[in-house]
């Protein structure tokens, strides 16, 4: 991008998220209003609370599915992510299996992908692969591999991590790789451990188009206004 973004272009890319499990319906109510005034392009939430965020206000709902080990079954994250489709979001960001990706078993992960997509038609698909293992554990080949892979099963984003594996967040080499893999055909979401203005801006600067912020209000604070 050429310069800064502005306090309300960054917020326009911002899926405000919470994901804690000890999230109530007051938590995601108050989510949604905050959502609101920050001019944020989504919510992000557990797809328990799609309903409670609904409920909150008029915004548009992003909810996670096999998350955050990825470790479900694929018929059940088909199915918690078509509920949440049902019960009002538009958007699902689902984790991989990165047991199987590191394994090499990129078949595996392509259909646990394709059985989410399948079952969620006409939304927007996120894939997490958790960048910060890929990359330690088995470097760019497979982080590479597993963007292909993901796209080749229909996602619509690739998505650097959930936040909460203790390898760690969204990196800006992690980005760039991603964004470079998949060339503009599918957009890139930085997400995990991005907290201040400056963090964000370097995700953008290398690819990402969609930001995963919890701290959003903090992060917009240290930006200009429009």
């Amino acid at each position: 991008m050429p310069g800064p973004p502005t306090r309300r272009q960054l917020a326009a890319l911002v899926d405000h998220t919470l994901l804690k499990p000890e999230a109530t319906a007051a938590d995601v109510a108050a989510l949604v209003g905050e959502a609101a005034g920050l001019g944020v392009y989504a919510v992000c939430v557990s797809p328990s609370m799609v309903p409670a965020a609904l409920g909150a206000g008029d915004v548009r709902i992003a909810a996670v599915t096999g998350f955050p080990s990825g470790k479900h079954l694929s018929a059940v994250k088909a199915l918690e992510a078509a509920q949440a489709v049902a019960s009002g979001a538009v958007e699902i960001d689902m984790v991989i299996d990165i047991g199987a990706a590191l394994a090499g078993d990129l078949d595996a992960v392509r259909s646990d992908i394709e059985a989410v997509r399948a079952a969620t038609a006409g939304a927007v698909l996120k894939v997490i692969v958790e960048s910060a293992v890929l990359l330690d554990r088995a470097g760019e080949h497979l982080l590479r591999a597993v963007c292909r892979v993901a796209e080749g099963a229909g996602a619509d984003f690739v998505k650097t991590s959930t936040g909460f594996h203790p390898a760690g967040g969204a990196t800006v080499a992690a980005v760039a790789l991603m964004a470079d893999t998949v060339g503009g055909r599918l957009g890139v979401k930085a997400s995990g451990g991005i907290r201040t203005a400056a963090g964000a801006i370097d995700m953008l600067r290398a690819g990402a188009t969609r930001l995963g912020l919890s701290g959003t209000r903090s992060v917009l604070d240290g930006l200009s206004p429009d």
